[in-house]
């Protein structure tokens, strides 16, 4: 038992890391709360789901446009200092949403402003935190726990903050939360500061950024591994996750709940996420991870269009549940393998297209989810992201023979398996 709750934590022997996983755990339940208190504050303002579409649209659409630029920026600049910038930045941003929610005087132009602001913000924020990691843990083979107890932090938050989102939205309002988020900034930029991190040689900056930008295009999108898998999620995040943005009209309008309802149900996609990630720390290797990524995937997707002919609040939670585990386990899957096979020179930039993928088609996705469930109604909006999202499994699915020859030459290279059955 202790050997198996040592393997979880393996990535934890790293100062680096267990410094960054205190404070962003931190940061991240604040993130959670604020997300929640503004889709409810939307919501009560407009009492219109296009108007939640147009609102995420305005917070994820800066990922598409500006992360290939990013990534070319996080393989140049010092990502330690890039990182802290970052987190300075989204302070000031809820900061100034919380004054504008407590004094009354906020509009939706207000959020819609201050969406692309840190929309744009977390454009660079991701690529260079997922490549960040690589930093903190050293070793290669540290890289999968150390990217699932990434994601077991974020769930962890995703689970505590929602929950204490809605008792505070119902009790004083939505300011407070953005209040909380703000000052839970302060906790990941303490444990950065106090990393020790050796001194790396300036990269030069000679080549064009055009250049640079696509030479990243082209390894990308010309490796058929990578550019399969970000396909997928690409899909995934598109017409599967936007169910999110529709959560207030589903906990009002189809389970006639408020606030509380709401926090009940972003929670329980958190309880199957965080399942998700105890299970992927608990693996030694990346070996069959490429499999497990269609199947993941048809959980998630099956899941959610059951979820969407429910009426009661247990089974709602349940479904929600079985979606966050299949959601997580394919996005951590996807990101462990694509950490492992591409360069160390284009990481930066080969983060930057995952998180175009998984933020960057995001936003067409909140707007489609929006304007469906106007048009066909919430239930059957979730039904036909869902759908899209079963097929796209399958498709996936019929490539992986391929995949298994191109990706296990790689990881006999870098000594990460002795077996060609990555993606079998």
């Amino acid at each position: 038992m202790k050997s198996t709750f040592n393997n979880i934590l393996r990535a934890m022997r790293y100062r680096n890391f267990r410094l960054f996983f205190m404070g962003q755990s931190v940061s991240l339940i604040g993130t959670w709360m604020q997300q929640v208190a503004m889709s409810w504050l939307v919501y009560r303002m407009t009492g219109s789901a296009f108007m939640l579409g147009v609102v995420a649209f305005a917070s994820q659409i800066p990922s598409l446009v500006l992360s290939p630029i990013a990534g070319v920026m996080c393989d140049r600049w010092d990502r330690y200092r890039t990182l802290i910038a970052t987190q300075i930045l989204a302070m000031v941003q809820a900061f100034i949403m919380a004054i504008l929610v407590m004094t009354g005087t906020v509009a939706v132009w207000h959020i819609i402003i201050l969406g692309l602001f840190l929309g744009s913000i977390n454009a660079l924020e991701i690529p260079v935190r997922q490549s960040f990691i690589i930093d903190m843990v050293e070793k290669k083979e540290v890289l999968g726990n150390a990217i699932a107890l990434n994601s077991f932090m974020f769930n962890m938050a995703r689970l505590i903050g929602p929950s204490i989102a809605g008792v505070l939205i119902a009790i004083i309002g939505e300011g407070p939360c953005f209040l909380a988020n703000g000052l839970s900034f302060l906790a990941v930029i303490a444990g950065l500061l106090l990393m020790r991190l050796p001194r790396k040689v300036s990269k030069p900056k000679n080549e064009h950024v055009l250049k640079v930008m696509m030479e990243g295009v082209r390894y990308v999108f010309g490796f058929r591994p990578i550019r399969y898998m970000l396909m997928l999620l690409s899909v995934i995040s598109m017409m599967g996750m936007s169910y999110i943005v529709l959560m207030p009209v589903f906990a009002k309008n189809v389970l006639h709940g408020g606030p509380g309802t709401l926090g009940f149900l972003m929670a329980a996609g958190g309880i199957g996420a965080l399942v998700a990630t105890i299970f992927l720390a608990s693996r030694e290797k990346v070996i069959r991870l490429g499999r497990i990524i269609p199947v993941s995937a048809m959980i998630f997707a099956s899941a959610l269009v059951i979820f969407s002919f429910t009426r009661t609040l247990w089974l709602s939670m349940f479904l929600l549940a079985v979606s966050g585990f299949g959601f997580m386990v394919h996005m951590a899957a996807t990101n462990t393998i694509l950490q492992t096979i591409v360069e160390d020179d284009k990481r930066g930039r080969a983060m930057s297209f995952y998180a175009m993928a998984f933020m960057g088609v995001a936003p067409f996705g909140s707007l489609l989810a929006g304007a469906l469930a106007n048009m066909v109604g919430v239930t059957n909006a979730i039904v036909i992201g869902g759908m899209v999202c079963i097929f796209a499994s399958i498709a996936f699915a019929t490539k992986l023979p391929i995949l298994k020859k191109l990706v296990g030459p790689i990881y006999d290279k870098i000594a990460l398996s002795s077996e060609v059955n990555t993606i079998p």
